[in-house]
């Protein structure tokens, strides 16, 4: 028998995860009640699981997925935040293999069972995904990478989602030099540079000046281990797949876009 506790320390998440997938709290709640309630008449969903955490999503998702009128957010409660109504407008299956790779972090394997399709479908929804947010959202970008494939692949990705480029920079020297030109709204960066300088030193610099969402992508996450600012709130380590960067940084630019909107109405 499957020990209620066991279960519980998981509803936090996926209270969270029925939020961003319906678009408000209280929707997303009665999906997680529902799941609960399907999960004391039958555990074997839970059992056949590789973990619980992925059962108990799966169930969430079989029962959501259900519903014909799931895609459509024309019913939001008061409780609903800006974030969660623009993710409400991504199409259903993109959205959601988008949140439980980029919000909820489980790996393509796991996000792949969840939703009961395999690695290259979640990859082709994540991208899609992508592209939906950026066309909402679109930037100037700065991607800070001393290594030339990967920084052509990167601007490859960027490109493709309808953001900008403002330019690739190898050196802390040329990062700080392009800012000064065009202040980017997004940037991907790593952290041991061409030179011997530090992405991450450079990051810092330009985040005194203004505020712009982050992602770090590198080969070695451990030298974030450090307690200093910035956090790597974005994260993505090497060797990475596009779909990968795309699902990320349409999610930075989606949360640090309603960071601010939140931060100007606190002020008014």
């Amino acid at each position: 028998m499957l020990d209620s506790r066991t279960v519980a320390q998981y509803l936090p998440h996926l209270r969270r995860y029925g939020r961003a997938v319906t678009g408000n709290q209280a929707s997303g709640d009665a999906y997680v009640a529902a799941t609960i309630d399907a999960l004391i008449e039958d555990q074997s969903a839970l059992e056949e699981a590789e973990s619980v955490r992925i059962g108990l999503f799966r169930l969430f998702t079989k029962i959501w997925n259900s519903v014909s009128v799931n895609g459509a957010p024309d019913q939001l409660g008061n409780e609903s935040l800006p974030a969660e109504q623009r993710l409400a407008h991504i199409t259903p299956r993109p959205r959601q293999a988008f949140l439980l790779v980029a919000l909820e972090g489980f790996s393509e394997e796991q996000a792949a069972q969840i939703l009961d399709i395999d690695v290259r479908m979640l990859r082709r929804l994540i991208d899609e995904s992508g592209r939906e947010l950026a066309a909402e959202i679109a930037t100037d970008v700065l991607i800070i990478e001393d290594e030339i494939f990967i920084a052509m692949e990167l601007e490859e990705v960027v490109k493709s989602l309808g953001h900008h480029l403002v330019g690739v920079a190898r050196t802390r020297a040329e990062a700080l030099s392009l800012v000064k030109k065009k202040q980017p709204g997004l940037i991907l960066a790593d952290i041991q540079l061409a030179d011997g300088t530090s992405g991450l030193d450079a990051v810092n610099e330009i985040l005194r000046s203004f505020e712009v969402p982050v992602i770090f992508i590198t080969a070695y996450p451990e030298r974030f281990l450090t307690g200093t600012r910035p956090e790597p709130a974005f994260l993505i380590t090497k060797p990475f797949q596009p779909a990968m960067v795309s699902a990320i940084a349409s999610q930075a630019l989606f949360f640090g876009r309603n960071a601010k909107l939140r931060s100007q109405h606190a002020g008014v």
